[in-house]
């Protein structure tokens, strides 16, 4: 039967309807979440679990300033400093905070924009972010669109902040890269979402020491005064950030092959995937962003997915709304593993330092997948 003009399928509706709920809306329909899925296997052309074509409306882009920044530093001038007076720096993430703290040292003044618990996707600024902002010297961002609610204020701030994309240098990953590390999924998977690029760079520890040189070179070039000291931190950071990424390529060595499978609560771990030797299978949200929303057929799909090869957990970020991701692995019966993903811990908690982070991440994984 020929459907009238305009008409919708039901696997339409139902994506029409999911789309307009934000991730963190979704706890309202996880009860119709097995009903919706059911229909989209059943019906129409989805039958075969295929993922929708189309991109994302949400998908992470490097701001314009950013894009253009990515290939060198920008220009930098040593700053005046009056007797006593430190080098006021902010930090838009605690991670990003973490890496230059270890080379700034008690030479520099930090703050962090994003407070514990905030999506760096969606967090906005405040009145008091603003005036620390404007009064910075220089602002250590990502760079590759991580900051994506952020880049309207960071691209129009009225103090002479010098904005320092700590990615510099840094090659990164697109979507279609991202699944194409999972054999099976990618080909479905490469054109829905493709758009942008991953920022969540540092789970490749080679990549945090890309940004220790940059951050070095930046701070050294305001504040030649004391270069040498940012030059001696920024070395014996390095030498740390060596052992870890020997550490935890021994530790993956300790999981079978077979087993080295990575189900994710957003598209956060193919840095992870490529730097040693994980496959990534699938995302409940088919996206670097957390503020896109999956379609039933894509959920469909993954739950399809994680069965044909094995999987055994969904990792899920600590500032992430888990609970999609719980309906999900309660469907299939496999474990949520919560872990570190765009913050830190508490200064008492597991994981106050990126290096702690690590750490504390590759011995959740190795747990759950050995």
């Amino acid at each position: 039967m020929q459907r009238r003009k305009g008409a919708k399928t039901k696997n339409e509706e139902i994506e029409m309807g999911l789309r307009r709920l934000s991730y963190w809306q979704f706890p309202f329909v996880l009860l119709l979440l097995p009903l919706l899925l059911a229909a989209c296997v059943a019906s129409g052309p989805g039958a075969t679990g295929s993922v929708s074509t189309g991109a994302d409306p949400h998908a992470v882009e490097p701001t314009h300033a950013a894009t253009e920044a990515l290939q060198a530093l920008p220009p930098l001038e040593p700053v005046t400093l009056a007797s006593g007076e430190k080098l006021r720096v902010v930090a838009s993430t605690q991670i990003i905070a973490d890496v230059v703290r270890q080379v700034g040292g008690e030479y520099i003044e930090l703050a962090t924009l994003l407070p514990a618990g905030a999506d760096p996707h969606s967090y906005t600024a405040t009145p008091a972010d603003l005036r620390t902002l404007n009064q910075a010297h220089v602002i250590f961002i990502n760079g590759l669109g991580l900051e994506e609610a952020m880049d309207p204020v960071l691209e129009n701030l009225e103090g002479d902040a010098v904005l320092v994309p700590v990615n510099v240098g840094v090659t990164p990953r697109s979507l279609a890269e991202e699944a194409g590390t999972g054999e099976e999924h990618g080909h479905e998977h490469d054109h829905e979402h493709g758009q942008g690029v991953d920022p969540h760079t540092w789970f490749d520890v080679r990549n945090v020491m890309i940004w220790v040189q940059n951050i070095q070179e930046t701070l050294s070039r305001l504040d030649p005064a004391h270069a040498p000291a940012y030059q001696e931190a920024a070395e014996r950071y390095r030498q740390e950030l060596e052992a870890l990424d020997r550490e935890i390529r021994t530790a993956v060595e300790s999981i079978p092959p077979e087993k080295r499978l990575l189900v994710t609560d957003h598209e956060t771990l193919g840095y992870l995937a490529a730097a040693y030797g994980f496959k990534l299978v699938g995302a409940v949200l088919p996206s670097f962003s957390t503020m896109a929303a999956p379609s039933a057929r894509e959920l469909a799909a993954l739950q399809e997915q994680i069965r044909s090869v094995g999987a055994t957990a969904i990792f899920v970020g600590t500032n992430v709304n888990p609970a999609l991701a719980e309906q999900v692995a309660r469907d299939l019966n496999i474990a949520v593993v919560p872990i570190y993903t765009e913050e830190l811990s508490a200064p008492d908690g597991p994981a106050p330092t990126y290096v702690a982070m690590m750490r504390y991440n590759i011995q959740a994984i190795v747990e759950a997948l050995r």
